[in-house]
């Protein structure tokens, strides 16, 4: 019976982490920026007509300037 020969130390520990730990830190900026666009969104939502209107901003703009928040991050 013939077994496999793995060398392992060919095997590029360290770039597998850097690889995982860029992946992690990827995921981790996603949540942040879909966490910071629904906050926006749903204080602005929560704002009256008046007071939006105060900050010169229309309800229809909602969704583009919490894309711009979420981008910011």
């Amino acid at each position: 019976m013939a077994y496999a020969h793995i060398d392992l130390a060919r095997f590029d520990q360290s770039g597998l982490k850097a690889r995982v730990q860029r992946f992690r830190d990827m995921l981790e900026e996603r949540a942040a920026r879909r966490d910071a666009y629904r906050r926006t969104m749903r204080e602005l939502h929560a704002c009256s007509n008046r007071d939006l209107a105060d900050l010169g901003i229309y309800r229809g703009d909602i969704p583009r300037i919490a894309a711009q928040a979420a981008a910011e991050i």
